[in-house]
């Protein structure tokens, strides 16, 4: 099972206020209620009760009523909401020049009606240079700044990401609305308060606590409102690979540095290995002569023999 999301646990907090709301109200209406039954009751009969009971359920009533005034209730169709996506995009390309190609960004961005959000230049070994750029541009103009990257140099990788947030917006939308009604009905009833001082500051932190998530659903909703309006390019422009040495070299020169060092590498390994090779050659010798010796002493005795 899946940990309940932000909103969820929003939306229980604001049951929960709600029955403290309910909570107050009843309180508030019975305690009024009462008071005006006491007073009227003082040594009446059954009657004079029944009355009392009577008024502490119109109190409840009038309290109610009074405290929470009818608003418009806002429906979906308040709330319009095309194309909820935020669109987001990765892309490289090989540029003769860097410094031109950064320029004709800042200018295809500016005339799309957009903006260069951040610039960054790196010298790597070798004179590679590289550059990144990243791109706010409206959300309208989007596949017009990938087009217009293919002028300014050759586009080796684009990769695109889309992300519908239609869904989230909308009940963002109507849980701050649902926050928005609680809010008024708050303040109407801060506005017609009697009873107890504890009763009038519980509503106060309520009051307070709601507004908090009010904030909280406005910075969602803007948010999601800015994203899904300007999309994002991120752009890796790099120059072409260096296939030569630094300037002023010579490559066949470093071709002959090249072939002079694997010589002398060669000579120390073999100096290294004499260790090895001395030993194990004296040793070959001896045996090889030995067994000459044998053999020829072998057939010397033979022809004695003959």
């Amino acid at each position: 099972m899946s940990a309940p999301s932000l909103w969820d646990t929003s939306h229980r907090s604001i049951t929960m206020r709600r029955s403290l709301l309910l909570l107050c109200l009843a309180v508030l209406a019975c305690d009024t209620a009462a008071r005006r039954a006491s007073s009227d009751s003082s040594g009446a009969g059954p009657v004079q009760h029944e009355r009392a009971a009577q008024a502490v359920r119109e109190g409840y009533d009038e309290v109610a009523v009074t405290a929470v005034p009818e608003l418009p209730t806002p429906t979906l169709f308040d709330v319009t909401v095309t194309n909820m996506i935020i669109r987001t995009a990765t892309a490289t390309v090989e540029v003769d020049s860097l410094e031109p190609a950064v320029a004709q960004l800042n200018a295809l961005a500016t005339r799309l009606g957009g903006y260069v959000g951040g610039t960054g230049i790196e010298a790597g070994k070798n004179q590679y240079r590289k550059a990144f750029v990243e791109v706010k541009i409206p959300a309208a103009r989007f596949n017009d700044v990938l087009a217009g990257l293919k002028p300014i140099g050759q586009v080796e990788a684009v990769n695109v990401n889309a992300e519908d947030v239609g869904e989230e917006f909308v009940d963002v939308q109507a849980r701050m609305d649902n926050a928005r009604r609680l809010e008024q009905r708050l303040i109407g009833l801060l506005a017609t308060r009697t009873g107890k001082l504890k009763d009038v500051l519980d509503v106060e932190q309520a009051l307070a606590q709601v507004r908090e998530e009010i904030e909280r659903y406005e910075g969602r909703i803007r948010y999601l409102q800015a994203h899904t309006a300007m999309s994002t390019l991120s752009i890796t422009v790099h120059e072409p690979v260096p296939v030569v040495g630094d300037a002023g070299k010579s490559v066949m020169g470093e071709a002959f540095k090249q072939a002079w060092r694997n010589f002398v590498v060669f000579l120390s390994v073999l100096v290294q290995s004499l260790g090895v090779i001395l030993p194990l050659g004296l040793i070959a010798g001896v045996v090889w002569f030995v067994t000459r010796r044998l053999k020829l002493g072998g057939a010397q005795r033979a022809v004695n023999g003959a």
